[in-house]
C-alpha cells in the first residue's frame, strides 16, 4: 500500500512538471508571434490609409476637372459677325446646289426676293407660252386637215367671225405666226431663267470675293517730282527729264 501511495504522489508530480513545462512554451511561442503579428496589423492599417487617401485625392480632382470644362464652355467666345468674311469657294457650290444659298451665306438677304423673283417670272412666262404654243399648234394643225369636227381654231376667232374659203389662207398664215412666236418666247424664257441661275452664283461668288476688300475711306493721291530715264545714250545732260508722279493709295 505505501509502495502504491508513493507511486501516485510521483505520477501526480509528473504530471504537475508537464503541465508547468507545456504553458512555459506556450507562454514563449506567443512571445515570438507578437511582433510578427503587430508588424502585420500596421502594415495593413497604412496599406488601407494610402488607399484611403488616394481614393480622396481623386475625388477631389474630379470636380476640379469637371469645374475646367464647364468654365471653358461659359468662356468659349462667340462669332463676332462684323470681322467675319465668307469663304468664295463654299459660296460657290452652295449657290450652285441650291439658288440662293449663296446670297444666305454671305448674309445678302435682300438679294433673295430679286433672285427667286426672276426664278418665279421665268417660270410664269415659260408655263404660258408653252401653253399658247400648244393652243395654237393644235389650232394649226385642225385648220390644215379636211376634217370639219376638228375646228379648235374656232375659239380664237371673234365673235361673229367665219372661215372659209375667202380669208382661209391668212388665218392659216396667221396660226402658223403665233404657234412660232409662242414657241420662241417659251424657248426664250428658259434660256432667261438660265441665265438668272447663272448670275445669282456669280454674284455669290464676287460678293463673297469682295468681302475681304477694303472700302474704307482711306484713299490719297499723292502728287511728287520724280525722274524718268530717257535712256538716249548720247548727251548725260539729256539722258533724265524731269516729271510729275501721281500715286492713287486704295
Amino acid at each position: 500500500m505505501k509502495y502504491l501511495n508513493v507511486i501516485y504522489i510521483l505520477r501526480s508530480v509528473l504530471i504537475i512538471l508537464l503541465m508547468g513545462i507545456g504553458v512555459q512554451c506556450l507562454a514563449q511561442t506567443e512571445q515570438k508571434n507578437t511582433p510578427k503579428d503587430s508588424i502585420a496589423i500596421m502594415m495593413a492599417r497604412i496599406d488601407s490609409l494610402t488607399r484611403a487617401d488616394s481614393v480622396i485625392t481623386i475625388q477631389e480632382e474630379k470636380p476640379a476637372q469637371s469645374i475646367m470644362i464647364d468654365s471653358t464652355r461659359i468662356v468659349k467666345p462667340k462669332r463676332d459677325w462684323s470681322t467675319w468674311r465668307p469663304d468664295p469657294k463654299r459660296a460657290l457650290w452652295l449657290a450652285l446646289v441650291l439658288p440662293g444659298a449663296g446670297q444666305i451665306y454671305n448674309r445678302k438677304y435682300w438679294k433673295l426676293p430679286i433672285i427667286y423673283g426672276g426664278f418665279i417670272g421665268c417660270i410664269y412666262a415659260l408655263t404660258w407660252n408653252n401653253m399658247m404654243y400648244k393652243d395654237y399648234s393644235q389650232a394649226y394643225l385642225d385648220i390644215m386637215d379636211n376634217d370639219p369636227n376638228t375646228d379648235s381654231y374656232n375659239k380664237f376667232l371673234h365673235l361673229g367671225v367665219e372661215i372659209n374659203s375667202s380669208n382661209e389662207e391668212r388665218y392659216k398664215e396667221i396660226f402658223k405666226n403665233r404657234k412660232d412666236k409662242y414657241r420662241r418666247w417659251r424657248d426664250m424664257s428658259f434660256f432667261v431663267m438660265i441665265g438668272v441661275y447663272a448670275l445669282s452664283v456669280i454674284d455669290a461668288y464676287v460678293d463673297a470675293e469682295l468681302s475681304a476688300f477694303d472700302i474704307s475711306k482711306d484713299l490719297s493721291l499723292k502728287v511728287e517730282p520724280t525722274v524718268i530715264p530717257n535712256h538716249s545714250g548720247g548727251n548725260p545732260l539729256q539722258a533724265q527729264s524731269l516729271g510729275v508722279n501721281c500715286k492713287l493709295n486704295f
